[in-house]
């Protein structure tokens, strides 16, 4: 059954917001970022970057039939959009959370410590620099680079107009770059999902009306209709207009939105945030507080794994413990998941009956990996109440036990969804670093960052309320905090469960594991807004 209630055109959304390139195979991107000096050459710049732009479109009916071998970009902060000669009608119309940018967002989000912006990349240190954000994403390095020479060649002919702003720790950090690289994380060869945590990241996305995805493709990545959750008719698509400006959101209303209609008309809003992860303290604690986890007779690593799946909500191969809540079953899950996933994508030799063999095992777990809910777990028995997984998609469960307390299902947290984009940053291999240039390039979209992404960093991240855990925080993401004398300060509990006899268990002293190192907030225009902005003609009136 398709479910594509909704028509969107998708030449006219950019690319990476209605699907995520890692759905076409992307391994590679490049982040730029500019600083605008001459209205008049900026505006010539975008103009030749437009034909460059990647739409939403399948990228197979984009170039003759192939997909293109590399993607491009475009959004801008509230300063650039000025520097761009927005009228003022226009400027004032955006809302208030993108006017103000994140690193004047700073206490609600959290970022404080190792995380305030004094400790940010320098290209973040100046306010309103930053005026433009460029996204390059490529099957290869010849492909990122030929990319990346051809807006060179655009920004040389701006001449002072345009500046392409460096002050990226990136690479080994010892000399600052122009461009923040992405990269999936490569295990035996192959390009994976995983973070430098080693978790399978970026599950269940949500699904949305207008995307034409399968109604399979809804379960657990929808919004609960309070069908069984392990079913199709447990989950339907949310509103296009939670994430795509322009159309009508979950509350059967158009998002705030900049005028005039043309310029936010299937445009959206991004949050882009480099987050350094401190693989070193995260692997000792996790190894050092696993040792006193759990049945002593159990083995290290299995009591290792649990701990960890625990603080996540998933096992490291993505299986959820709502479903898969011992080490054995995880364990079986991750065999089946390689086998099929290696006779499908790796195997060519592979035979029709091998293939068709390994797809329905790879659709069977694919659908018990996202159709699940916590309806049967509402003590965390399982899963915690808060995992990180949990937290920042409750799948309805905040609901549960408040009967007559909300009209619809899921009205708690379908106005809080967020779609999840970018890629790892550095190596990570040396796991007892703290001090090496890896971390994640978390990119958001949504509607509004005030009620969605916002609304997520300072409730569910940093603070544990609506989960009854009173101010602990996320175990990954939290902004843990500092005793007086500068020890570790953060805790979370881990919930009892007494069928696989696991004593209730409070993990303390935990340090910062996740630290923001600079970023902002951006508005990606559609193409047509694009072409209005790059001739000038963008008129409220």
């Amino acid at each position: 059954m398709n479910i594509n209630e909704s028509i969107l055109d998708l030449h006219d959304i950019q690319g990476n917001i209605v699907f995520g390139y890692g759905r076409w195979g992307y391994p590679l991107s490049r982040y730029l970022f500019f600083k605008i000096n001459d209205k008049q050459q900026g505006m010539e710049f975008v103009k030749g970057l437009v034909p460059l732009v990647t739409s939403s479109a399948p990228l197979d009916k984009q170039n003759n039939g192939a997909p293109p071998l590399a993607t491009t970009n475009l959004a801008f902060t509230y300063a650039g959009l000025r520097e761009l000669g927005l009228p003022d009608e226009s400027m004032r119309s955006f809302p208030e959370d993108f006017r103000m940018g994140m690193k004047a967002r700073k206490d609600i989000l959290g970022d404080d410590g190792p995380s305030s912006p004094e400790n940010w990349d320098p290209i973040w240190q100046n306010n309103y620099d930053v005026h433009m954000f460029l996204s390059i994403n490529a099957t290869s390095e010849l492909d990122l680079t030929q990319r990346f020479d051809q807006v060179m060649a655009l920004v040389n002919r701006a001449e002072i107009g345009v500046e392409l702003l460096d002050g990226h720790r990136d690479g080994d950090g010892k000399a600052l770059s122009k461009f923040q690289s992405g990269n999936a994380i490569v295990i035996d060869g192959k390009p994976t999902a995983n973070e430098h945590f080693h978790y399978v990241d970026g599950i269940t996305n949500p699904v949305f009306k207008g995307q034409g995805r399968n109604r399979t493709d809804t379960v657990g990545a929808g919004k609960p209709t309070r069908a069984a959750a392990n079913t199709e008719d447990g989950w339907e698509p949310l509103e296009t207009g939670e994430f795509v400006l322009g159309h009508k959101d979950e509350s059967a209303e158009y998002p705030k939105a900049p005028s005039p209609r043309l310029l936010s008309y299937n445009g959206s809003f991004m949050v882009y945030r480099k987050l350094h992860q401190n693989v070193g303290k995260f692997t000792s604690y996790l190894k050092e507080t696993s040792e006193h986890y759990g049945d002593k007779k159990l083995a290290d690593d299995e009591k290792h794994e649990t701990l960890k799946a625990k603080f996540a909500g998933r096992w490291s191969n993505g299986a959820p413990l709502a479903t898969y809540p011992d080490y054995a079953s995880a364990r079986k899950f991750g065999e089946q998941w390689q086998n099929a996933t290696d006779v499908l994508f790796y195997q060519p030799e592979a035979t029709s009956e091998q293939k068709n063999q390994a797809r329905a095992i790879y659709q069977d777990l694919k659908s018990k990996r996202s159709g699940f809910n916590y309806v049967n777990d509402s003590e965390g028995a399982r899963c915690p109440l808060g995992a990180h997984t949990r937290r920042t998609n409750p799948r309805g469960s905040l609901e549960f036990d408040t009967d007559g307390a909300f009209d619809t299902p899921g009205a708690m947290v379908n106005r809080r969804r967020i779609l999840r984009r970018g890629l790892p940053y550095g190596n990570s291999t040396d796991r007892t670093d703290n001090e090496g240039e890896h971390g994640t390039i978390f990119m958001v979209i949504n509607a509004s960052i005030e009620r969605q992404f916002e609304f997520v960093q300072q409730q569910w991240i940093n603070y544990g309320n609506d989960f009854k855990l009173s101010n602990e925080k996320d175990v990954l993401l939290g902004n843990h905090e500092i005793t007086q004398n500068g020890d570790p300060n953060g805790r979370t509990l881990i919930n009892a469960n007494k069928s696989l006899g696991q004593p209730t268990f409070m993990c303390s002293g935990m340090p910062r594991f996740v630290e923001t190192r600079g970023g902002d907030y951006f508005f990606i225009p559609s193409l047509t807004a694009l072409r209005m902005i790059a001739e000038g003609i963008i008129d409220p009136t």
